[in-house]
């Protein structure tokens, strides 16, 4: 523990109600005896939030594209500037801008966060100008970063090739105890029993609508979509339009301490990423993790991150494609397999045991610790 008592203040660009990751570093942070501060903005539709450490969401007047990040930065820059702190922690590229040019002019430690591949986000692939905008951005900043951390060796080991920069891995896993409430919106008296669950951000590549469309094979189950996101729309048009759709249930967003009462009731958790550019080949998503931590099995793409794990635990089951007939198809041998008795329980056991947050920990402590 620090003899002295550092303050952190540590920026994201989310409204930090379902952030698990963030706050969970957080929660370790002031465990280790570090004082921190957590920024993030509101949106129009932010739930409320009640935290036991400080929190300060930025009211913008933009929301999205450009100059949502250029306001965001520059109000975050300021903020800084105009309060005190010790170490800066920056989560992903786009609130690094303000933590980077704020730790020079107030020579303070900065320590980079980096939640996926940005650069390579489905959203930027085909928006050439935009890449570039972050690309040089990438370029300019990250070989100047000493303390830095991603979330899976695939992403630290491309940053280290182009950048020559040394990425700690620290996975997004849950806590072993998981704090946790249960949701008002639960789910009571399914006509089925049997859920298939989805729960993340409802973003293009995510399998959520070729699973919609797998559903009309699988009359034996509810398939159930906790989140929000940019897709959100394309998704709830697609459940509307659909003569299944009393077997599709949309919950929305719920705060992250209130999802793990509906993973608990999941037959089945999917991970159906598709391989939309390197982000999201090399991805290793929180829901991954949740499910494991609930002790439910998984059916997931061939992505090489989480086929080693599925693989080294023996805990579900690959789709070879998106094809909805063959997604229905692994969803029912599947279910087979689980109400036959001859299902992942005891693997799944063991993983949920070994992949827990308190030991990603020993990670994040190593990196404070021992340079600060």
């Amino acid at each position: 523990m620090p003899i002295n008592k550092q303050r952190v203040i540590i920026s994201v660009t989310n409204d930090l109600v379902t952030d698990q990751r963030v706050h969970k570093i957080v929660i370790s942070l002031i465990r280790l005896g570090y004082d921190i501060i957590l920024v993030g903005r509101i949106l129009p539709n932010s739930l409320s939030i009640n935290r036991t450490y400080p929190t300060k969401r930025l009211k913008l007047f933009f929301n999205t594209g450009f100059l949502f990040y250029a306001e965001y930065n520059i109000r975050l820059f300021f903020y800084l500037l105009f309060n005190s702190a010790n170490i800066y922690l920056s989560n992903d590229l786009d609130t690094l801008p303000a933590n980077y040019i704020a730790s020079i002019i107030k020579r303070k430690k900065l320590v980079y966060d980096s939640h996926e591949y940005f650069t390579e986000v489905p959203e930027l692939i085909n928006r050439k100008n935009v890449k570039w905008f972050w690309e040089t951005i990438e370029r300019f900043m990250l070989p100047n970063i000493q303390y830095a951390y991603t979330v899976c060796q695939s992403i630290a080991d491309i940053y280290y090739q182009k950048y020559g920069i040394k990425m700690s891995v620290i996975r997004n896993i849950p806590l072993c105890n998981i704090s946790q409430i249960k949701s008002k919106k639960l789910l009571l008296n399914l006509k089925n029993s049997n859920i298939i669950l989805y729960q993340g951000s409802l973003n293009i590549g995510r399998g959520i609508e070729q699973m919609i469309d797998a559903m009309q094979y699988i009359e034996e189950a509810t398939f159930v979509i906790i989140g929000d996101g940019d897709n959100k729309d394309a998704i709830v048009s697609k459940i509307k339009n659909c003569k299944y759709n009393e077997r599709i249930i949309l919950v929305g967003r719920l705060p992250f301490n209130e999802i793990f009462s509906y993973t608990k009731l999941a037959s089945i958790g999917i991970s159906l990423e598709e391989n939309l550019g390197l982000n999201y080949y090399y991805s290793l998503p929180n829901k991954f993790f949740d499910y494991i931590r609930a002790e439910v099995p998984i059916l997931a793409s061939r992505l090489p991150e989480i086929e080693k794990i599925i693989n080294n635990y023996k805990i579900g089951c690959f789709i070879d494609n998106h094809n909805p007939k063959h997604i229905a198809e692994k969803i029912k041998y599947m279910l087979n397999k689980i109400h036959s008795g001859s299902g992942w329980d005891e693997n799944l056991k063991k993983a949920s045991k070994e992949l827990c947050w308190e030991n990603e920990e020993l990670v994040l402590e190593s990196i404070f610790k021992s340079k600060f």
